[in-house]
Formats: structure tokens, sequence, C-alpha cells
């Protein structure tokens, strides 16, 4: 135990952003053959005064097959300096590593050496199986008072998902975090509100939905989710339901405002079934209680050759962005969005939460585009933005290709090459490509989630504003 807070843990979203710049990012790596090669986790130099700048420079390999790297994050983070906290001197140090097809969990030692971590302890699945009653876990934040962890399903593969809790320094697995979870079936991510004691969660679909692909049939009757979830945190008690429609399929990414006086955040919705757009919704709390608005929506690409899609898409002659990832920086101002299918990052101006401005587009890979890169501009790309990640300081954004292994067949039948790519975003608003930062994978791993040293746009939370 610290005698003093870890200096990573900032009171404030603002003090947070005057943090030293990141070194190194963790990159989880899932392999392509999971039967045959394990997945591993990257160390990745992120340093441009480094002789190694934008290479990797560690990696540790899982000791089992088929654990499907996904999401994972910090043991500890700047919700310890709650004013309720009941764990102020615990550290940044561990990396929470859960296995989406295995529902195993890996504990990652990053000391004394972040660019050699150590698996120092794993959760079995019986075990998360046994004391949460639930399997395939997704999303890890870490809470004032535990490590949270969403799950997507229960032990055999159908609902309802939901989240349980970590201790944050034995890992034991407490049990689930839901007393009372009312209509809620389907789960996703999830994130809160510290300073209005809230939690919120959205909808993908059970394993069984979602682990050999997208279902047409199933996405097509609107069997997906297309629900937000508002929770009492404290008494861990489903509060109320917003439907977004059932044509807004998938309602995957939630990013509350950073400061914890500001009851808002946004959701991104893959996919319409009206008409193959995206779209972001802001939910905020008003007089009239909770409401959710959509605030932003990205539209489908025509496409006349039919023959450059994947048989999926072929019937619809159009490219849809298939919006996977969302991050807001730490100022709340600028929304970043991830459209896997059309191969473009956008930035947004959100300072106005209910009127978001487009200020930056770049274009890397994409199921028809391809877009090069112009460290090689020659070399066509695909798959397409799709995890990002901002830094502390909001001056840099990094983004990865592949989604999922299954869904990366599906849409990318050729077979996802996996990359990793870097932004510096401009004062004034706008993005420019890293031409010196490219990073491309061993063709059996390809890249998912990205974590920053010391903590990045969506591993903390804040008590102060």
């Amino acid at each position: 135990m610290r005698l003093q807070p870890d200096p990573t843990f900032y009171p404030s979203p603002r003090m947070a952003m005057q943090a030293p710049k990141e070194r190194v990012a963790f990159v989880a790596g899932l392999s392509v053959h999971p039967n045959e090669h394990p997945d591993a986790l990257f160390v990745v130099d992120v340093d441009p005064q480094s002789t190694s700048y934008g290479r990797i420079v560690g990696q540790v390999t899982m000791p089992n097959k088929g654990d499907e790297l996904h999401h994972f994050g910090w043991n500890a983070c700047s919700s310890a300096l709650c004013p309720y906290a009941p764990h102020p001197h615990v550290e940044r140090r561990y990396l929470v590593v859960p296995g989406l097809r295995s529902s195993r969990i890996y504990i990652l030692d990053t000391k004394p050496d972040p660019r050699n971590p150590q698996i120092v302890k794993t959760i079995e699945p019986q075990e998360v199986f046994q004391r949460a009653g639930y399997s395939r876990p997704h999303t890890v934040h870490c809470g004032p008072d535990g490590l949270y962890v969403s799950a997507l399903g229960n032990p055999d593969g159908e609902g309802p998902g939901g989240v349980f809790v970590l201790d944050h320094e034995t890992f034991d697995v407490l049990g689930r975090w839901e007393v009372d979870r009312g209509p809620q079936y389907l789960a996703y991510d999830f994130w809160w509100h510290l300073g209005y004691d809230t939690m919120i969660t959205s909808e993908w679909g059970t394993p069984k939905m979602i682990e050999d692909g997208v279902n047409p049939e199933l996405l097509l009757n609107a069997q997906y989710g297309h629900s937000l979830h508002l929770w009492d945190l404290r008494k861990r008690r489903h509060q109320q339901a917003l439907d977004l429609g059932k044509e807004h399929q998938m309602v995957l990414e939630l990013r509350p405002a950073h400061d914890p006086t500001k009851p808002y955040g946004f959701a991104g919705v893959v996919v319409s079934l009206k008409d193959l757009s995206a779209s972001i919704w802001l939910w905020q709390l008003t007089k009239e209680g909770w409401t959710v608005q959509k605030v932003i929506e990205i539209p489908a690409e025509p496409v006349e050759d039919a023959g450059l899609l994947p048989p999926l898409l072929q019937g619809f002659k159009a490219v849809p962005p298939l919006l996977t990832d969302i991050v807001l920086s730490l100022d709340d101002r600028f929304l970043y969005a991830s459209c896997w299918g059309t191969g473009e990052l956008r930035q947004y101006d959100v300072s106005d939460p209910l009127h978001p401005k487009l200020t930056g587009s770049i274009h890397l890979g994409g199921i028809v585009r391809r877009a090069a890169h112009p460290q090689n501009p020659d070399k066509p790309l695909n798959g397409g933005p799709q995890m990002v990640e901002a830094s502390r300081d909001g001056q840099r954004v990094y983004f990865t290709n592949s989604l999922y292994r299954t869904w990366d067949e599906q849409f990318y039948p050729d077979g996802v090459r996996s990359w990793m790519a870097k932004v510096d975003v401009l004062p004034g608003g706008g993005m420019r490509l890293d031409p010196n930062f490219f990073l491309e994978f061993d063709e059996t791993l390809r890249a998912h989630q990205i974590r920053l040293e010391g903590g990045d746009a969506s591993s903390d939370s804040y008590c102060f504003p």
C-alpha cells in the first residue's frame, strides 16, 4: 500500500490534462487462428523522441488459446480520490485483461518495467461463472469502491448480461453487482456519473447472438440492443430504460462527460435498419428526468459495383459506416468517432453537446475505399478505424483496425491485416495523420483496444470538476 496517492491519479479532468505524455501504449492482440496460436498483449513505443518510436517493444503471449482479448483496463485510477473511496492508496499498476470468448481474466503487473509486463494472476472462467453467474467479460472500469466488469451473458451463452465486481487488491470475484435489474437483459458497455450516483449501461447481444458473427435474421428483425439503462449506483437498482427505437441496432460505446458536474454523455449506435446510417445520441438529465436524443447521423456511402462489397452487404449496394467506437477528450470538447465500415475517423466539436460540429475527418482502409497511409501511399489497407483512444492532454489520438474475429471475416472476407495509426490534433480542431507512426502487426494477430501509460481519455473517472 502506498502512503501517498498514486501520482497518475488526478482529482479533476482539468488537472489530468496536465499529466506527462505517455511513452508506451498497451495493445490487445487477438489470434487470427485461435486453435493454433494464443493471443498477446503488445507494448508499443509512442515516444516520438525514441529510436523505437512506433514499434513493438514488448509482448506478453497468453498461456492459453482461444481467449480473444478484447477490452481491458487498469486496476485503479483517479476515482480512488473520490471523498468516499475506501481505497485511496491503491496504485495504477495492474492491467485487468479479460478474454471475451474464454471468460478468463489475466492480471498483468506493469511494474517495474512497463515494457515487460508479467502475468501475476489468472482468474479462471469457473470462478467468474460460480461467483458472478456471468460469462464473456467485456469492459473493465476502476470504480471508487472496486473493479467493475461488464459481461455479455450467462455461462450458457444466453442472457441476462450485466456487471460484476472484483476486489481492488486481491482481484477476487466478489459477485454480481445488480440487486434489482428491472427489465434489463442485454448488456455491453457501462459508465457512470459519480456526481449523480448514476450508472448507465448499453446493449449489444447475448453471446449466442454475436459469437458466430452478426446474424442477419436477428438484425433485420431488430433483435440486437437498442436501449440505454439508468441505475442507482449506490443502491445497485435499475431506475429507467431509454429506448432509442428498434431500427437503431447495437447501442455500444458510452462516453459520459468527464466533468462530474455535467450530467450528460454520448452513446454510439452501429447501424440503422432504415438506411444503414450510424448515429450518436446524447443522454442528459433535464427537469423532466433522464432523456436521450439523436445529435449526430453518419450516412452510408452508396456503391455502384456491388461486387466490391462482402456478401452480407451486396443486396444493399452501400457501405454502412459501422460506428464501433467513440472517445471524448478530457475537456469534453472533441468527440472522436470510428467508422469501421467506411474507413473514416471523424472529429466533432461537442462544446455544445446538443449541436455537434464536424471539425475533422481522415480516411484509412474501408470496405471499398481501402485508403492508404502516407507512410506507404501505394499500399491499400483494409479494416478501418475501430478502437480509438485519446491522450490525456487531448493532443494525440491512436486507433487500430480489428473489431471481433468472426465479424472481421464477415465484413472483410479477404482477412483483416492489422495496423495501428496515430493522428495529431490541431489546436482549433482538425486532425493530421502522423506520417512517422504506422505499425503493421504480424499477420497471425490483430490489434484491438489501446490503453496508454498513466491513463487516457477513457480509463479514468473523476469526482471533482
